[in-house]
């Protein structure tokens, strides 16, 4: 049984670390506070790997 119906919404578990990367990002930039783009690009490589891998590893779970 898939842990979610449809394994595209698998990327929503990345999405949420994509998010905090732009606000991350637009907080820092809004209230003039040193932006730490190497935090911002890593919080949004992680959102992206954390996305692919959920996916892969729902769909290729046994569909029971």
């Amino acid at each position: 049984m898939h842990p979610l119906q449809h394994p595209r919404n698998a990327a929503l578990v990345g999405i949420l670390f994509v998010v905090i990367a732009i606000a991350f990002w637009g907080l820092a930039a809004l209230l003039n506070w040193h932006i730490d783009y190497a935090g911002v690009t890593m919080l949004g490589a992680l959102g992206i790997a954390m996305a692919l891998m959920a996916y892969v590893l729902v769909a290729g779970s046994p569909s029971e």
